[in-house]
């Protein structure tokens, strides 16, 4: 089996990792920030580590800059809540070998491990052009309107926009609800949208949730 290492801030995250893969795959340790990650994984020396994209101290590259250098056989597949483009090239350039996101079906993510851990790439299929363009040089198609927002606006406009309270956004991104309201409240006045349900159809029809 495979030995896979997860790396996730939430705990029911990891829990549900767990239980759709852990029948097929050896999980053998988990970490919820950056230092247990590199703690555990040059403890563990796994074959292939889940990292998410984003941690309280730190993001996913901050782990594959510790361990990528000393352990270069260890595979790497970022499983985040984010599919922004910067995202996606950033944590590729910094080691990964695939990028999926939490949406993804259980046979699916045994699927992308496997792939992987066979030496293959791996991607979500709206993410490999954002890959393809960064590889050739090229910067990524993004949204006009959706370039007006900074990258924590458009973490919370997924996570609003995707049925999150404020409180549960706020918890997903260690950042207080009222921040969350003020972030979302800067978001619909940026795209001119006057309420939750324009939100959410906004994002829909640009395939952001």
């Amino acid at each position: 089996m495979i030995r896979v290492f997860v790396v996730d801030d939430h705990k029911l995250v990891r829990s549900g990792v767990r239980a759709e893969i852990g029948d097929v795959v050896d999980i053998v340790g988990e970490a919820a920030t950056v230092a247990e990650a590199v703690t555990g994984i040059q403890a563990l020396v796994p074959d292939l580590v889940l990292l998410d994209v984003h941690l309280p101290d730190g993001g996913g590259r901050a782990v594959l800059a510790a361990i990528t250098p000393s352990h270069p056989g260890i595979r790497f597949l970022a499983l985040s809540v984010s599919d922004a483009a910067e995202d996606v090239i950033a944590v590729i350039r910094g080691g990964a070998h695939g990028y999926v996101t939490k949406a993804i079906s259980g046979a699916d993510l045994c699927e992308a491990i496997t792939r992987v851990h066979a030496g293959d790439a791996y991607f979500s299929p709206r993410l490999a052009g954002f890959v393809l363009a960064a590889f050739h040089g090229e910067a990524p198609g993004l949204d006009p309107e959706l370039d007006l927002l900074t990258r924590r606006e458009r973490d919370v406009l997924r996570l609003v926009a995707a049925g999150y309270t404020y409180k549960e956004a706020g918890t997903r991104l260690s950042i207080s609800a009222r921040t969350v309201e003020t972030h979302a409240a800067a978001v619909m006045r940026k795209l001119r949208l006057s309420n939750r349900r324009e939100l959410t159809r906004w994002a829909t029809d640009r395939r952001l949730i």
